[in-house]
């Protein structure tokens, strides 16, 4: 099937940018001795998954326990569930996993540590822990320091748990222009000085697992830092390239939509809004776009309803019928707008894939 067939809305992702993604990421992890264990966030699809373990990834990561349940179909050997699991049902359910593949869990805090211990205790399954840092994003966390290596002493008495490490995530470094590379600098320091913190309390961080797209390629520049788990490299988005970290022609994903209104001058309207992107601003700016229209990038996509997107154009060349291309500002959300994706090569559709991660929130 060729690309002018399929029906609109469409994910569409070109094949040869999106392996190419795969395979730069991997070499650089291999070429600085980083464990490479990408979250599925993004793609949210055993097969993709599949393919950055094929390419030498040592794990996968996922948010939820159903985003776990769902990548067990791809084969996975090591699953870290990097968001805090609370309550009996989801700690059973990540148990059920852990039967089935090596789960590693990070954690900022006590309460977590012993439920998810007595469950592992009551069913006699190991469960890895990575203690979570801080390191500036406010959002989870516990700052470095001695509250957070006592956290780690904690853990690692707890039965059925084993400290395997600590994680964390950047997030709130946006671009890679000189602050973004000083507040790299600083990452550096700050982790650098937990590790040591660790190892002058007597415990061994075998992971110490961080990163972000944005801060991808300067991943090796942080101290002591082992192992990444970036996930929208992938795809890339119009985030990542405002950020510094990718090229348009890196942006493997693209969002197929059609024109379904000339009628205001300097307007089209497509047949996608909100049910089909996502609704974040630019992560740089806040600038009100909704994403990038490839084939007129003039154009301001600037407003959506549920099924309308409102484009301002300079040109009138636009007539109804016409196929436009939009790269989302955050493919992530994007992906989990959509029931499935389509790989495309060379104009043609070569595969056809059932975004099965989609809507696991529980």
């Amino acid at each position: 099937m060729r690309i002018s067939e399929l029906d609109t809305p469409a994910l569409v992702i070109e094949l040869d940018i999106m392996e190419a993604n795969l395979r730069r990421v991997a070499e650089y992890a291999r070429n600085h001795d980083l464990r490479l264990r990408p979250h599925t966030k993004t793609h949210k699809t055993p097969a993709l998954g599949r393919k950055q373990l094929d390419l030498g990834a040592a794990g996968l990561t996922v948010a939820k326990v159903s985003e776990a349940e769902v990548m067990l179909a791809s084969g996975v050997e090591d699953l870290l569930v990097a968001y805090p699991v609370i309550g009996r049902k989801k700690i059973e359910r990540l148990i059920e996993v852990a039967r089935k593949t090596k789960v590693t869990v990070s954690l900022d805090n006590l309460v977590t540590a012993r439920q998810i211990s007595e469950v592992a205790r009551q069913e006699r399954v190991e469960i890895q822990v990575l203690v979570e840092a801080d390191v500036g994003l406010e959002r989870v966390g516990i700052v470095p320091g001695a509250e957070l290596v006592e956290l780690g002493r904690a853990v690692s008495n707890l039965p059925y748990m084993k400290l395997a490490g600590a994680a964390f995530y950047p997030g709130h470094i946006k671009s890679m222009d000189e602050s973004g590379m000083e507040a790299v600098r600083k990452l550096s320091e700050t982790v650098g000085s937990m590790v040591r913190q660790f190892q002058s309390a007597g415990l061994q961080l075998d992971i110490v697992s961080g990163g972000s797209t944005p801060t991808l390629m300067q991943s090796h520049l942080v101290a002591g830092l082992n192992e990444i788990r970036p996930g929208t490299y992938i795809f890339n988005d119009r985030n990542t390239v405002e950020c510094g970290a990718c090229r348009w022609e890196d942006c493997a994903a693209s969002i197929l939509v059609t024109v379904v209104s000339t009628a205001k001058q300097g307007q089209i309207i497509i047949d996608g809004g909100s049910k089909t992107f996502s609704s974040d601003r630019l992560a740089t700016t806040g600038e009100p776009t909704f994403g990038r229209v490839v084939d007129a990038p003039e154009a301001v996509f600037t407003k959506m309803n549920e099924e309308h997107g409102f484009a301002r154009v300079s040109e009138t060349s636009f007539q109804v019928g016409d196929r436009v291309r939009v790269i989302p500002n955050h493919i992530c959300v994007a992906v989990n707008l959509h029931e499935q994706v389509y790989g495309v090569r060379n104009g043609e559709v070569e595969q056809v894939w059932k975004v099965e991660g989609r809507g696991k929130l529980q």
